[in-house]
């Protein structure tokens, strides 16, 4: 079956593979589902909702399902126990994946009309598209349903401006925050907000969802173990790693992290690889394993007491987020970007 794209072209789009908004299937999350369909039908749900875990496991797509649930079934409590299966088929989820229907808006990184790429933050004009979506008269008397995601990148001036729609909001209206690092979110935002914990999927719902993109995933017995354990539950993560060379990036730049010397040529040939033109998921990939590093690393060194090493990975890792900003918001030299993380993780690593 060939795979139809129907959904706007996002910051994060990976070829064959679909968006949540226009994804019918929500696998492995069962529990939190039925969690918020029972909120829901008792009229309990919270107003402001953020669906907190790592990248690639489902929570943008329960965030859709959850609107096209609210939608659908406009009265409560004559709702369904469990979540509506949008019907691909059907106009309701039709409009909700390409943006259309005028009850939900959905914000994440624009795009930049000068150089026709994404955007690397979530920008103070995209979150004040939420008063006026909100000033309109509610479409049939239901529920508005703002998604942003991820919330995670929003800037300073973008956070602020969502803390003046949380704080008094329309009857009738759901914000869901996509969330992949909550300390990230402003606390003020955090305290307007419940907090649901989305957790990784497991090796059979992981291969479940792989099994349905082109090409499947290896059928060897030990490659799909090494790719759960890779993976950790993340379908975005398991589909970089076999379609778009992330596992020999992540191995080219573990390798150059534990070497006990300088590896000069092995640095200057994986920025080559991750740094040339129309490599943008590669340097992603890149740049995502390099912050992995650096929080796995932080959290080891807390666990056993090492504080002040801790803390110097912590500062490290935002220093690193502050310069892959920078790299992408003003077009920076790619491979001395790259060059300079491998400097920087090494000296972090090895002290």
């Amino acid at each position: 079956m060939i795979f139809e794209r129907i959904a706007p072209e996002q910051h994060d789009t990976l070829d064959g593979v679909a968006e949540p908004s226009e994804n019918p299937r929500l696998v492995g999350q069962a529990q939190v589902a039925d969690m918020l369909a029972a909120a829901y039908r008792s009229g309990k749900l919270p107003h402001a909702l953020i669906l907190a875990g790592p990248v690639g496991i489902g929570k943008a797509t329960l965030a859709f399902h959850v609107a096209h649930h609210v939608l659908k079934h406009p009265h409560a409590e004559a709702a369904p126990e469990r979540l509506a299966v949008p019907d691909p088929a059907s106009g309701l989820f039709r409009q909700i994946a390409t943006g259309a229907h005028p009850s939900v808006l959905h914000l994440t990184r624009p795009l930049n009309d000068k150089t026709k790429t994404f955007k690397s933050v979530v920008t103070v004009d995209e979150i004040r598209k939420v008063s006026q979506f909100l000033s309109l008269t509610s479409h049939d008397g239901g529920y508005r349903v703002v998604i942003i995601d991820p919330a995670d990148d929003m800037n300073v001036n973008a956070a602020n401006a969502l803390l003046k729609n949380l704080e008094e909001p329309p009857s009738r209206t759901l914000f869901i925050l996509v969330v992949h690092a909550p300390g990230s979110l402003l606390p003020t935002i955090r305290s307007r907000c419940q907090m649901i914990r989305i957790s990784p999927l497991d090796r059979d719902s992981l291969f479940e969802v792989l099994e349905t993109i082109e090409p499947p995933p290896p059928e060897d017995a030990a490659a799909r173990t090494a790719l759960a354990e890779r993976a950790g539950g993340s379908v975005r993560a398991a589909v970089l790693l076999t379609q778009y060379g992330g596992l020999e990036i992540a191995s080219a730049l573990d390798r150059l992290v534990a070497s006990k010397r300088p590896d000069i040529a092995g640095a200057h040939r994986l920025a080559d690889a991750v740094a040339g033109r129309d490599q943008a998921i590669p340097f992603d990939i890149f740049n995502s394993h390099a912050l992995a590093l650096l929080e796995t690393a932080a959290s080891e060194a807390a666990a056993s007491g090492a504080l002040g090493r801790a803390k110097t990975l912590s500062d490290t890792w935002h220093e690193a987020r502050q310069a892959i900003v920078e790299t992408e918001t003003y077009n920076l030299d790619k491979k001395q970007h790259a060059l300079t993380m491998i400097d920087r993780l090494n000296s972090a690593m090895r002290m």
